[in-house]
């Protein structure tokens, strides 16, 4: 929010009274955009310990480690994506707190290896320094909350929502540290103060009339952490074409599959995220914004995920895994599924339709998925197989341009009818 006035402090304090949530040309901030770097950092750490594990044939390990690791990260991340987009004021206590949140993304992702180790290893979670990140980050989600419900007086409730329920949540991991609980026990309560985590925000915008978050604003949020989500496959893609052209035959055809593969199959992932202006549908969907924005969390997984296959196919490709060439191919069909399968169902909940015709294409995909899976279990070299992979997102790719996009255009047109 710049000063009208050049003469003017520009980043003087300011009161959170909301921003207007139709206001026009809403877009990401450069403080949202430097604050998303600390979430690369996180989520590629998470990434890459799923690849570790998987790659070594503690796949249980890994899976349970990577999902409690990124709905940390990604939870935190929606959070301050919401607020933000209801009460970015850009002055210098909004900065700080952005600040004081990005040291809290830092310290939970030093604590993801520790964690990743206790569950293959100890009789209880190692999760202190991920608590204690986590907990740096909320409380400044704290601070924000409190101002919002001094501030906006007609939106108290809602804030004061968020607040206890964010309150309640933090006491809760705190107390769980302390009680050195075995690793399933800690799961267990860890649902409990999960679902507190998720009912908050629930309560506070369909109870307590809610914040005014921006439909574009969030919208782009949400794509811009796909697109940065997505850098795992080019990262695991690299990996995957280092191990095959620094190994003993060099640049080879295989090490061209590769790039193919890789490249293609996230490209793929981003023309289908893109292909649907969730920001059209948000303006009058508003009620839909919750199955909208969690959804998300399996997308944002699933892509993550997709990286850390890539980066396991790398390392099968160098010699250097526990498991064979069928469970390497899973490792990044699997996560292409969920992404998938995560998309068609929040795009089905929030136009409310169930199209026919996605059903084929979700034949489709699951066909090319199994594909690459038969494939490798005939001996089919790895490269080959992703090759095939990379069609999996294709599918809907050329099924929208070929007729999806009529069908997105007439659901357009009944929700805003």
């Amino acid at each position: 929010m710049a000063a009208s006035n050049p003469g003017e402090r520009a980043h003087r304090r300011r009161r959170l009274t909301g921003r207007d949530p139709l206001d026009a040309h809403r877009s990401t901030t450069p403080l949202e955009l430097l604050y998303d770097l600390t979430i690369v950092v996180a989520i590629g750490t998470a990434a890459n310990e799923l690849a570790r594990y998987v790659a070594d044939d503690h796949v249980a390990v890994g899976v349970i480690g990577f999902a409690f690791a990124a709905f940390a990260v990604i939870w935190a991340w929606i959070n301050y994506s919401w607020f933000a987009s209801a009460y970015d004021t850009d002055d210098w206590v909004f900065r700080l707190a952005t600040m004081v949140q990005m040291v809290g993304v830092i310290i939970l992702a030093l604590g993801l290896e520790q964690m990743f180790a206790s569950i293959e290893h100890g009789s209880t979670l190692d999760n202190g320094v991920m608590v204690a990140g986590y907990v740096v980050m909320r409380t400044s989600m704290l601070f924000l909350w409190a101002q919002a419900a001094r501030d906006d007086p007609r939106r108290a409730p809602a804030a004061r929502t968020y607040l206890w329920t964010i309150a309640v949540a933090q006491a809760g991991w705190v107390t769980l540290v302390f009680l050195q609980l075995s690793v399933a026990a800690t799961f267990a309560v860890a649902a409990v103060l999960l679902t507190v985590e998720l009912a908050g925000p629930a309560v506070a915008e369909r109870r307590y009339g809610g914040t005014p978050w921006h439909a574009d604003h969030i919208a782009e949020r949400y794509g811009l952490l796909v697109i940065i989500t997505l850098g795992e496959g080019i990262i695991g893609t690299v990996a995957s074409l280092n191990a095959v052209v620094h190994g003993a035959e060099g640049w080879t055809l295989d090490a061209a599959l590769v790039a193919i593969a890789g490249v293609g199959l996230t490209f793929g992932s981003w023309w289908m995220y893109f292909a649907i202006p969730w920001a059209a549908a948000l303006r009058v969907r508003k009620p839909r914004a919750f199955t909208w924005g969690y959804g998300h969390i399996f997308m944002f997984a699933g892509l993550a995920a997709m990286g850390a296959g890539l980066h396991v196919a790398a390392s099968f490709l160098e010699h250097e895994t526990e498991i064979g060439a069928v469970a390497t191919v899973l490792s990044v069909a699997i996560p292409v599924a969920l992404y998938v399968g995560a998309l068609y169902a929040v795009y089905s909940v929030v136009m409310h339709e169930a199209d026919p015709f996605h059903i084929g294409l979700l034949v489709g995909t699951t066909a090319v998925l199994v594909m690459s899976v038969v494939l490798a279990a005939a001996g089919v070299g790895i490269a080959v197989c992703l090759v095939v992979l990379m069609f999996a997102p294709v599918v809907s790719v050329v099924g929208f341009e070929l007729i999806g996009h009529r069908h997105l255009a007439a659901a357009l047109e009944r929700i805003q009818g």
